[in-house]
């Protein structure tokens, strides 16, 4: 049974802390929070999933680069560890315009044409970085990050939100049968439709007409594409190669509406009273 949801206000940020049992899904509000974020990064890409550090990286034990100072980040925490950064056991990336601005441009720039997202007339905003530690890999976590992100799009009146998502691997004639499916199935309309940059482009469909199961393929596709893809998510055209996170990476992309349509439905006034 899903435990009772609640909302904790938070005025900093503009938002409360979202609740489910002893599960909170917040903003970082302290360097030190943000530093458990980025030592968790640290943990499951590069020593569980096998990522490549640089030798700074590796030196601080910590995933970071230049987003990071410019970013939200988006925690959840296991109050039953503690209410701080020693509870910290899920994150998520998010990089507005303005934030991106006064990073020099968006992190999916470096792997993807974005210039149709970028030249959106609403308010755009890039998730990156999510992970969610090995024991906390259920629903309740992954619930609770969306609905943190559900919680910043209403207060920051995001339009459009898109970036990078992984599959395992380096190999595009392994996934050949998960890429020929996001490409014939959930790729972007033209007005909208990323690129891979031309000179890191992989070619998503790699299998004849017929060729896949579109339901086997759905079914062993990767948690965070998935979530993605049951809010009405399309993929850009072209997978790229990324060898330091050892992985075939997709850019995805979401109208917002669907992801505050599925939430604020069900939790309408607690969350109305969380951002008032």
């Amino acid at each position: 049974m899903t435990a009772p949801f609640s909302v904790r206000r938070n005025p900093i940020h503009g938002f409360g802390e979202l609740r489910s049992g002893h599960l909170g899904v917040r903003l970082a509000r302290s360097p030190a929070e943000i530093d458990a974020a980025e030592a968790l990064r640290f943990r499951i890409f590069f020593e569980e999933m096998g990522a490549r550090p640089a030798p700074d990286i590796a030196a601080r034990h910590r995933d970071r680069d230049r987003f990071d100072d410019v970013a939200d980040h988006l925690i959840v925490v296991d109050h039953a560890i503690g209410p701080g950064p020693e509870g910290v056991v899920g994150t998520y990336r998010l990089i507005t315009r303005a934030a991106a601005e006064a990073a020099g441009g968006f992190y999916s720039a470096g792997e993807f044409d974005i210039s149709r997202l970028i030249a959106y007339p609403g308010q755009i905003l890039e998730l990156g970085r999510s992970c969610v530690a090995a024991g906390y890999r259920g629903s309740a976590a992954m619930q609770l990050l969306w609905r943190g992100i559900a919680a910043y799009v209403f207060l920051h009146r995001i339009d459009l939100m898109f970036g990078c998502a992984s599959l395992p691997g380096t190999r595009p004639e392994a996934l050949s049968a998960e890429l020929t499916y996001l490409y014939d199935n959930h790729l972007a309309p033209p007005a909208l439709r990323p690129r891979a940059l031309p000179h890191r482009y992989v070619e998503m469909r790699r299998l004849p007409v017929g060729a896949v199961d579109p339901r086997r393929v759905a079914a062993q596709l990767p948690p965070l594409i998935k979530g993605y893809l049951r809010l009405g998510g399309f993929v850009g055209d072209g997978a790229v190669i990324d060898d330091q996170f050892n992985t075939t990476d997709v850019i995805v992309l979401v109208k917002t509406d669907l992801v505050t349509d599925k939430y604020y439905r069900h939790y309408e006034r607690q969350l109305r009273d969380a951002l008032t």
